[in-house]
């Protein structure tokens, strides 16, 4: 799989093509820095938050100001000193590092395992493997927007996020926000773990 293109929701799309988009943005902006298509975006689209007073109000609005303060090269910059740089990257963005304390391990199998019973296979031109945090949300946004039923239902996103998203995300978000180069994606962190947090909430309702 790969990021498609952002598409803010519009308002009669609902909540449920909302979070696909969240999803969406999210994805696009863990796997590579803002380009300046998406950064304009940002400067001219209606980019309020997705439910004024609620729980992503404020970090939704501390994302948009950041998206609004950068630009295409700071935020490169910037990506590339968190998630790149010389050796090893100073910030993981994959499960397993997070799971198991190493790459390439236990939890990227099982992953690939739930990936194949889904009929999803990485693209062979991506360096990234499947348990970036990029692909992951990737998937989630494919089991909310995807046209197959047999798979795209809420019973599905809620077992693949509790397998391959709740356990690990947070920490990940974590590492990001105690890293004293991150900025803009500082905002980024501090808006996927409110949107995370909601979705845990939701989906534990389902059983109540």
């Amino acid at each position: 799989m790969t990021t498609a293109p952002l598409n803010f929701a519009a308002p009669d799309e609902g909540e449920e093509g909302a979070r696909a988009e969240l999803y969406g943005l999210l994805a696009s902006l863990w796997l590579a820095p803002p380009d300046g298509a998406l950064l304009q975006q940002f400067s001219t689209a209606v980019t309020q938050a997705p439910e004024a007073g609620a729980h992503l109000e404020a970090p939704w609005m501390q994302l948009v100001a950041a998206l609004r303060a950068t630009t295409a090269e700071a935020a490169a910059a910037e990506h590339d000193a968190l998630f790149h740089g010389v050796g090893k990257p100073e910030v993981f963005a994959y499960g397993s590092f997070y799971l198991s304390g190493f790459l390439n391990e236990k939890p990227l199998a099982a992953l690939r395992t739930d990936l194949q019973a889904l009929g999803l296979t990485r693209d062979a031109a991506r360096v990234e493997t499947e348990d970036h945090v990029s692909y992951v949300f990737e998937v989630m946004r494919y089991l909310i927007a995807g046209d197959d039923t047999a798979l795209c239902h809420l019973e599905q996103q809620r077992r693949f996020f509790r397998a391959h998203v709740q356990p690990w995300v947070l920490e990940l978000c974590g590492a990001v926000l105690a890293h004293p180069r991150a900025d803009t994606w500082r905002a980024v962190a501090t808006f996927t773990a409110a949107f995370v947090q909601v979705e845990t909430q939701a989906f534990d309702l389902l059983e109540i």
